[in-house]
Formats: C-alpha cells, sequence, structure tokens
C-alpha cells in the first residue's frame, strides 16, 4: 500500500534517514524479490540545441536569435545515423533523442528521421521526444497531439521519455519555465500515448525551490495517470543542476546526497504502483548511486554512451558498464542488461 500525502510529508520532514531508506528497500523487495538490479546502454543524441523556451534551469539550449544563436546547431541525418552505428558496435540497444523547441522542425522532418533510422537500424529502439517537444510538433505541424503520436509511432517511435515533467505543479512551472507546457499538456501526451498502445517513463527533476507538498503534488500526478493507464515503465527522480543555469545564478545551491536519497525512497514509497525506480548517477555520482539501491532503487540507468545537457550545467560524471557492474554486485545485488522496456537482456 503506498504512502498517503500526510505519511510522504511526514518523511520529507524527518530526519530519520535509514528508517526512510529501509522502509523504501523494503518496497524494493516486494516488488524485485529476485535481488538484481538492472542498466541499458544506450546514447543520448540532442538533434538541436535551439530552442524557443528559455527554461531557467537549463544550460543547454540557445535562443534562435542574438549572438548565442552562433553557438547552435541540427544534426543532419548522417550525423545522427553514424551515432547510432556508433552505438550498436559499443552493444547499445536503442537510442534517447530530444532536443530543443525548433520552430522549423515539424512532423515531416520527425517522420523522415525516424523511418530512415528504422530502415538501418531495425534493432534499436527509439525513445524519444519529451511531452514538450511533441506538443510544439502538433502545434506547428498545424495536427492534433493524438494524430501527431500516432504518426511518431507509425515512422517508427517506440517510447516516450518522461523528460520536461520539472516538478508537475503549475506555480513552479510558471517561475521556472514560464513558456513550457503546463502539468495538463505533460499528462495529456503521456496518457495519449498509453492508450495508442505506447508505454513512456515519469521523471521529477527536483530542488528548484519547491516545497515538500509541491513534490508531492508531482507524485499524485504520476500516480494518478499510472492507475488510470498502466503505461509507465519507470520512475527517474533527479536533482537539478544549478552551474551554468539563469536559475543557479541567482545563488541556488545543489540538493544535497541526503536530500537526494530521500526523495529517492519516498518516490519508491508513493509510487508502489510503478514497478522501476531509477537511481541516478548522472547528477548524484556512482557512490551516492550504489546508496540509492538501498533506498528503494532497482536501476541505475544508462552507460550512457553520450550525455549533453546535464554536462552543460557543469556536471561531468561518467562511467563504464564494467564499473556499474561492480558496483551493483558491491552493494549485493546481480547485475542485469535490460532494453528500453526493462526486459531482461542479459543476466550474469
Amino acid at each position: 500500500m503506498s504512502l498517503t500525502r500526510e505519511q510522504a510529508l511526514d518523511c520529507f520532514h524527518s530526519d530519520d534517514l535509514l528508517g526512510i531508506g529501509m522502509e523504501a528497500d523494503g518496497v524494493r523487495r516486494r516488488l524485485h524479490p529476485e535481488g538484481v538490479v538492472s542498466y541499458i546502454i544506450d546514447r543520448n543524441i540532442n538533434y538541436t540545441n535551439f530552442c524557443t523556451e528559455y527554461c531557467t534551469f537549463c544550460a543547454f539550449y540557445r535562443p534562435l536569435k542574438g549572438k548565442m544563436a552562433a553557438e547552435g546547431y541540427i544534426l543532419d541525418f548522417d550525423t545522427i545515423y553514424a551515432k547510432i552505428e556508433e552505438t550498436e558496435e559499443l552493444g547499445g540497444t536503442g537510442v534517447l533523442m530530444q532536443g530543443g523547441i525548433h520552430p522549423d522542425l515539424k512532423i515531416d522532418w520527425f517522420e523522415a528521421l525516424f523511418s530512415g533510422i528504422k530502415q538501418r537500424f531495425p534493432k534499436i529502439w527509439l525513445h524519444c521526444l519529451s511531452a514538450s517537444e511533441i506538443l510544439a510538433i502538433a502545434e506547428y505541424s498545424e495536427i492534433d497531439l493524438r494524430t501527431t503520436i500516432a504518426r511518431l509511432r507509425d515512422a517508427g517511435l517506440d517510447s516516450i521519455p518522461g523528460g520536461g515533467a520539472e516538478i508537475l505543479d503549475d506555480d513552479v512551472r510558471k517561475r521556472i519555465a514560464r513558456l513550457k507546457c503546463r502539468t495538463e499538456d505533460w499528462v495529456s501526451v503521456h496518457r495519449t500515448a498509453h492508450q495508442l498502445g505506447m508505454r513512456t517513463t515519469a521523471t521529477m527533476m527536483f530542488g528548484v525551490g519547491e516545497t515538500f507538498e509541491q513534490r508531492i503534488n508531482h507524485f499524485e500526478v504520476v500516480r494518478q495517470l499510472q492507475e488510470e493507464t498502466g503505461g509507465f515503465t519507470a520512475f527517474i527522480p533527479w536533482s537539478f543542476q544549478p552551474n551554468n543555469t539563469a536559475l543557479g545564478g541567482r545563488g541556488w545551491e545543489e540538493a544535497t546526497s541526503v536530500e537526494y536519497l530521500k526523495t529517492l525512497a519516498i518516490s519508491r514509497m508513493f509510487l508502489d504502483n510503478i514497478h522501476n525506480v531509477q537511481s541516478s548517477w548522472v547528477t548524484q555520482g556512482l557512490k551516492v548511486l550504489q546508496m540509492g539501491l538501498r533506498f528503494g532503487g532497482n536501476d541505475v540507468g544508462s552507460v550512457m554512451l553520450e550525455e549533453n545537457v546535464v554536462r552543460a550545467a557543469g556536471t561531468a560524471n561518467c562511467t563504464t558498464e564494467e564499473e556499474l557492474r561492480r558496483l551493483i554486485r558491491d552493494a549485493g545485488f546481480k547485475p542485469v542488461q535490460r532494453d528500453t522496456l526493462y526486459n531482461t537482456c542479459f543476466l550474469n
């Protein structure tokens, strides 16, 4: 049985970090009694860093005009194909592809890209486009949301990541990303994808000045949609990285490791209707990742052959498959390579 709002709030205010971790570990053991921890080999490809949304927490994207526009790019298809070819050669099974909001990139561009990838790399899983990107594609292409997602799916899109969720509370969203889609818009994208037979993930970027109550609002939105559709494969929380961002320039301090572990554990207990919760190394580093496996996490995410967005914020943690497997074993689990839908590829 999941936490109530009141219980979750009590956990956020509690100093009993180890007790909270043990409770979350109990939920993990109930859902994953086999004692394995999974990871994936894939690549993050950012097809453009041009963007019209100007979120205060982002250090990666560039405006379409002005002196910073000279640093912007749109990857050509051959460059993307080359990155995917290398990914397959290194044992990767999929790509996570996201980019900025660019009004010139309409649905025809994405249909050509996805179909071209599938023709050349039929085994590669395409886990692509945030809710904000999909909504923009629909708007700029002058078609409705359901048609947009269906056409992208038919062109080769396999699943949708949870990016752009940040905090699913509109007061927070208006403060940190006033041009970005609202909570109900994000929900509509994922609900529609689930109705069309696609799986998606849910994410949360915390540590942007939100209250504990607003974090719980986020959990409730995700839990309710999962109750309705069952379409989420995983929940992935990570902490805001303030360096080189407009929000960080206002003196924002990064969430501590204790705050991260507590939030991870509470998310595991609150969202017990989502089978997988990921412990992140990209923002917190490998030691906190390893601790997260005893605070409710059953997955360590991707070896991540390429990552650009968090790196732009000054965080450059990196790892290898061998290191992830060692960390998993040392934490008392068996490492499992998985695919994007959390199916086991290898167990040893």
